[in-house]
């Protein structure tokens, strides 16, 4: 359930710029989904677009081009669940974005384009009022139980799970697969509604 917020120099993308970036974006969230080219993959790939105004956005003391680089003024937050990925993961993600502004603008991956991955602790998204597990976005998306990205975080969540017991975490703290707290009352996840699936 990745989310990106792009936000980029008001004037630097028209209307057609935006629709190609937003596609290949897409494709990025797609591939970070591990490659779940599905109607529930794909209606969690959301990609938010908002210009700033010349004087709205300084860097190194100025609105100029002086501290800019081609193809000029870009920040993408990336927003994951926790457990997701490991490094090498996101580590392509932040070259993925690169080139695709790279790609559309017709500049350089240059050193003005900032990502941003933000990691979502599990149990903090939520989809129709109710809160939903990576487990079960992984299940939405098509992602196999018994997949590589879902074993890394299965192993990523019980070494947290030692790490608070150890640490003398309220067993309520919550930040857990669901599947990993059996001291709470048996809570069904829901099964998460996405539109064409």
């Amino acid at each position: 359930m990745p989310i990106m917020d792009v936000r980029y120099a008001a004037g630097s993308l028209d209307k057609q710029a935006k629709a190609a970036l937003a596609q290949k974006l897409t494709d990025v969230l797609i591939r970070m989904e591990g490659g779940a080219n599905t109607p529930g993959g794909r209606g969690f790939a959301w990609v938010f677009f908002t210009a700033f105004a010349e004087d709205d956005w300084w860097i190194g003391g100025s609105t100029g081009a002086d501290y800019v680089a081609p193809p000029g003024k870009f920040l993408v937050h990336i927003a994951i669940p926790e457990g997701y990925m490991n490094i090498a993961h996101k580590n392509e993600v932040h070259a993925w974005v690169a080139t695709a502004i790279a790609e559309v603008t017709g500049g350089g991956a240059g050193g003005s384009i900032l990502t941003v991955i933000d990691e979502v602790t599990e149990g903090d998204w939520g989809n129709a009022g109710r809160p939903i597990s990576l487990e079960s976005i992984a299940e939405t998306v098509g992602q196999s139980k018994q997949g590589e990205r879902l074993r890394w975080s299965r192993a990523y969540f019980e070494a947290k799970a030692r790490a608070m017991a150890a640490a003398g975490y309220p067993k309520d703290a919550g930040g857990l697969f669901p599947s990993l707290t059996p001291h709470e009352p048996a809570r069904s996840t829901p099964s998460i509604a996405v539109s064409g699936s």
